[in-house]
């Protein structure tokens, strides 16, 4: 399949095809944290990231998610549809933990009450800010694109937590994306891998995605290694319902 590169982020770069409704995402072992003012890489990031990506949009489309996910076609690849995507992203935090913690005055490591939504505005150059309802709104996205938004958000962590659990881990918090596609049907995007959620080991507490590489702490390769094996180990074994 023919490629053209039409964008090239911090952490993937994404290729046109001679379907123009399909894109490829090709992951990169390339990291970056506090708007790519730290920047390293490490080996097989990219690897973890498409893989485990895949494997969870699978599960997600099997529980009632629809996202933008088709396949996988290599080990750092997956293939997309093209989304017109909307300049949001929603977070979704079950734990204090990073800004969060910051914002409320809370102890990391603290359980939420119930889950928290926060609806960022995507711009690297502002820093992606969080927004609220009337911020969004002036920015030309409609009530109907925010509901759904934080509808997905919601979603994605009732299927997710009870996911990550059963696997030893506590899913303390993540990040997604949404779009349309050509139909104007909005679905799930982007990825989800230990770039864009915070994994804490259930019974360490051991950090197992990029806080490892925000915090200086080291052991980001075996970190990220060891998320990828819960879930595609125990995905292989049939494990996932």
């Amino acid at each position: 399949m023919p490629e053209d590169l039409i964008y090239e982020g911090k952490a993937k770069k994404v290729f046109a095809t001679d379907d123009p409704e399909i894109l490829l995402h090709r992951y990169k072992d390339d990291a970056t944290a506090f708007n790519a003012q730290k920047r390293g890489s490490w080996k097989d990031k990219g690897k973890t990231n498409a893989t485990m990506s895949a494997a969870i949009f699978t599960y997600l489309e099997a529980h009632g998610v629809p996202s933008h996910f088709i396949e996988q076609v290599d080990e750092t690849t997956i293939k997309t549809k093209r989304l017109t995507m909307l300049p949001v992203e929603t977070v979704v935090r079950n734990v204090a933990a990073g800004s969060l913690s910051r914002l409320l005055g809370f102890e990391e490591g603290r359980k939420l009450s119930s889950p928290i939504v926060e609806l960022c505005y995507k711009n690297d150059e502002l820093g992606d800010p969080m927004l609220n309802w009337y911020h969004f709104r002036e920015l030309g996205v409609s009530d109907e694109d925010l509901k759904f938004c934080e509808e997905l958000g919601l979603k994605v962590n009732q299927v997710l937590a009870p996911f990550f659990d059963e696997r030893g881990v506590t899913l303390v918090d993540f990040k997604i994306e949404a779009g349309r596609d050509t139909g104007g049907t909005l679905m799930l995007a982007d990825e989800i891998s230990p770039d864009t959620c915070r994994f804490w080991d259930k019974v360490s507490g051991e950090r197992l995605d990029k806080d490892r590489f925000r915090r200086d702490m080291g052991g980001m390769e075996e970190a990220y290694a060891e998320m990828l094996r819960r879930v595609t180990e125990i995905t292989q074994r049939g494990a996932v319902d």
